[in-house]
């Protein structure tokens, strides 16, 4: 039987808007490299598979998720970085540029989680279209993963020579322009940066009414919400039917759910420290309690995996890096991770062979 996933999701001093009030730093510090480091650090120490940054055009989001991705992947080995990047007012050249360099900076540990900008507001920041309607956005969204898919595997792997006595430094016939004419976007590429150590990072879709076919035909990844385990498997296995439809393997995709989550020593500590924060409409499982709370949802094995979102941080991801990594693995949920592995390595996913050279 497969181990669980974990993944962790930071945004800000957590999801609950009253986080910043206990988090004992003071808001300024968003803006600092340590406080992204540091978050980081200790979601590696507990052992997830992937740190998801989350980013939007709206006023919430400070700072951009890949660039935070960047500078964070340098100094915190042995952890995914998996930011949002929206495909609605970005170019797919411009995104598959910036996801390949993180996959390059990172040795391998790169993911990308596409999003739908759906607000006039966000739309009138960029003044080049108006807001439509949610289908027709991830339809774009569809066709911005197709290419950017294309344009990693535009550069086969032995494309850089280094030729110093002809000066070439690449082999220009290993270069291929992807040619792509579609309902939304036009691309001849090829892309300007070399292939990756991942070839394909890894893609991980939200599930949603309109992002179902997207995930089926791209996702090697799927975050999903629900309010309990049950409604949780049921959506699983929709999901692996929709891959299945879609001519994929669905054991090449793992179905993540979204748990909130606040967990300090016992039961009755993290109910103060909830009740501290004050009530807030839970979009998805929520755990308040103890290590062992947490651990019996991955225990249950309702779906391949949780994404543990803290409401408020740094307590919560001390928790699990101290208290709840050390039950994961003693309950052979989890195995320890090998530093080595690249993101899609500790998914069990090999390399893509590129679709020009087939290699």
């Amino acid at each position: 039987m497969r181990t669980a996933h974990l993944a962790v999701e930071v945004s800000g001093f957590g999801r609950h808007p009253e986080a910043w009030r206990v988090a004992g730093v003071p808001r300024e510090a968003l803006l600092t490299p340590a406080h992204h480091i540091g978050t980081a650090q200790l979601a590696a120490q507990a052992g997830a598979d992937f740190l998801a940054l989350p980013d939007s055009f709206g006023p919430d989001s400070l700072l951009d998720a890949v660039a935070i991705a960047a500078r964070v992947a340098p100094v915190v080995p042995g952890i995914g970085l998996v930011p949002t990047a929206t495909t609605t007012h970005t170019e797919p050249f411009h995104l598959s540029k910036a996801i390949a360099t993180l996959d390059l900076v990172s040795s391998g540990r790169a993911g990308w989680e596409p999003a739908v900008s759906r607000t006039p507001e966000e739309a009138a920041q960029f003044g080049r279209k108006p807001a439509a309607p949610v289908a027709d956005l991830w339809r774009e969204a569809a066709e911005a993963i197709e290419v950017v898919v294309a344009l990693w595997d535009s550069w086969e792997d032995d494309a850089v020579i280094r030729d110093v006595p002809t000066g070439r430094y690449v082999d220009r016939d290993k270069l291929h322009y992807v040619d792509h004419v579609g309902e939304f976007f036009s691309v001849k590429g090829p892309s300007i940066t070399p292939r990756s150590p991942q070839a394909h990072p890894l893609v991980v879709v939200r599930e949603e009414p309109d992002s179902l076919a997207v995930a089926a035909r791209w996702a090697d990844v799927v975050r999903i919400a629900a309010p309990d385990l049950g409604a949780a498997h049921a959506t699983r296995e929709r999901i692996r039917t929709a891959v299945a439809d879609a001519g994929r393997d669905p054991d090449d995709v793992a179905v993540l759910l979204d748990v909130e989550v606040l967990l300090d020593a016992d039961e009755t500590a993290a109910r103060r420290a909830y009740d501290d924060l004050g009530e807030h409409p839970a979009q998805t499982l929520r755990v308040v309690g103890g290590p062992d709370e947490f651990v019996a949802v991955l225990a249950e094995r309702a779906v391949d995996g949780v994404t543990a979102v803290p409401l408020a941080l740094p307590g919560g991801l001390r928790v699990l890096a101290d208290e709840v990594a050390p039950r994961l693995l003693a309950a052979g949920l989890r195995v320890p991770a090998d530093p080595t592995a690249t993101l899609r390595g500790r998914f069990g996913l090999s390399r893509p062979a590129n679709r020009f050279s087939g290699v």
